[in-house]
């Protein structure tokens, strides 16, 4: 049975606290019968008590948890108790969640059961439908959610996921939350980092679902929310799309630098009078060859491939991926020979570069090189393994 452990900071949560546990262990783990259910709270010596009243709870509930230590702010109070479930209580998934009845227990179910069914990361969504924000709150504070949560969507162009701001996630530990180096996730002291969080999770997991939740005011005490928050929030998101458009920034600069290579072997082989059919073939194979080189050491630096015997294999791999781009010039290049002559091949060239071969190499190496996009129909196909929705 798969061991789920829910991670939660609780900062001066003494009148929420003892509610929210027996709520969890005494009412809701009772309901969930494909995982076991663990309680990690995570307390940094609260002034007002809260991990004494924790400690004593323990008592009665033997799958709750206690992890104290130095106040560092809410993203490293999550990193701490991320790591201490996965190494120390054997974690298969650990789902992030507030104190504070934002994020109503009722709520977890239906996360446990999309992650049963093949989900790697389940995100509690406001804005889909059974989805809701509080009535109580004001309508500034409404708007702000929304219009702050759309201008994510966008600037991190993730149009299929409608809530990028929840603090409300479930995440599969083996290959999604261990790839992340969490100690370097963005604004550790503030709220902003769960932006970072959810990023990469999401360029990790290979089955992204979403599920309502009705968040809720707080039961107590006052909210946290604040202008510094959301202009931490707004500009972690800029960056990190900022890094997206470096990405593809560079693949076009190496494209370029690929293209030259291909254009000036395929002047030579005309000069020289070479058969069309190898005159569009050389050139695209020492393209490869120069791609896969500068793809490998700068594009894709995060994921570089070291190792002779990995190198061999992935530029084996690589081939095999730009046979296409191959077939794709050899076959546009040679109909351009019969119908323009081969005098027109410079000219022909950049069209067939820019319009077919750039497009077919973007995609094929993000999701079959390097890996950065994670498609479940193509780790079927590439890793041999079965989707598990």
């Amino acid at each position: 049975m798969v061991r789920i452990v829910i991670v939660m900071p609780a900062y001066n949560e003494a009148a929420n606290i003892g509610k929210m546990i027996d709520a969890l262990c005494g009412e809701e783990f009772p309901k969930i019968n494909k995982a076991k259910m663990l309680l990690l709270i995570v307390d940094d010596f609260s002034p007002d008590g809260t991990g004494n009243i924790v400690r004593q709870m323990m008592k009665q509930y033997k799958m709750l948890y206690l992890l104290q230590g130095k106040k560092a702010g809410l993203g490293m109070a999550y990193v701490r108790g991320m790591r201490y479930a996965m190494k120390m209580l054997g974690a298969d998934a650990v789902l992030e969640m507030d104190a504070d009845f934002q994020h109503p227990p009722r709520f977890i179910k239906p996360m446990v059961e999309a992650y049963v069914n093949g989900a790697e990361y389940v995100i509690g969504s406001r804005y889909i439908k059974g989805g809701s924000v509080p009535k109580e709150w004001a309508l500034f504070r409404k708007m702000v959610s929304f219009f702050g949560n759309l201008f994510i969507r966008i600037v991190l162009v993730r149009p299929k996921l409608h809530d990028l701001t929840t603090g409300f996630r479930l995440t599969k530990v083996k290959g999604v939350l261990d790839k992340i180096k969490l100690e370097n996730l963005m604004e550790l002291k503030r709220f902003a980092y769960k932006v970072d969080l959810l990023y990469q999770s999401v360029k990790l997991a290979k089955v992204v679902k979403e599920v309502p939740l009705q968040f809720a005011a707080r039961v107590a005490e006052t909210s946290k929310f604040n202008t510094k928050e959301m202009v931490s929030t707004f500009k972690v998101a800029i960056i990190l799309g900022i890094k997206d458009k470096i990405r593809f920034l560079k693949f076009g600069i190496v494209g370029f630098v690929g293209y030259l290579v291909n254009a000036l072997a395929l002047k030579l082989l005309t000069v020289l009078g070479t058969p069309g059919f190898i005159a569009w073939s050389i050139p695209v194979e020492l393209a490869i060859i120069s791609n896969f080189t500068l793809n490998n050491l700068w594009t894709f630096k995060s994921e570089t491939i070291s190792g002779t015997g990995n190198i061999l294999k992935k530029f084996l791999a690589f081939n095999g991926t730009s046979a296409g781009a191959l077939l794709i010039q050899l076959i546009a290049g040679t109909i351009g020979d019969r119908v323009f002559g081969i005098g027109a091949r410079q000219i022909l060239l950049p069209f067939i570069i820019l319009f077919l071969v750039l497009p077919y190499n973007y995609f094929m190496y993000n999701a079959v090189i390097w890996r950065t996009w994670k498609l479940p129909f193509l780790a079927k196909l590439f890793d041999g393994k079965a989707d598990s929705k």
